[in-house]
């Protein structure tokens, strides 16, 4: 269950997997659309985190290294 079952018991686990699998579809509509942007936010966030870490600087540096050599085309 990877990230998922951090901080969860199974019991909550299941109760919420219950709870989404008994949505009508255009309740689980509705989730999906909150879920998915509370997840990019989420996602957003950590990406935010490991720049001011500087967990992204190696990779700038390659990227930058690779324009200057021209090893980079139009996408």
């Amino acid at each position: 269950m990877g990230a998922f079952s951090r901080g969860f018991r199974d019991e909550d686990r299941k109760d919420i997997a219950q709870a989404v699998e008994q949505l009508p579809l255009g309740e689980l509509a509705r989730f999906r659309a909150w879920f998915e942007a509370f997840d990019a936010g989420s996602f957003d966030m950590e990406i935010e985190r490991n720049a001011r870490a500087g967990k992204l600087d190696p990779l700038a540096t390659e990227a930058i290294s690779a324009y200057r050599a021209g090893r980079c085309r139009d996408l």
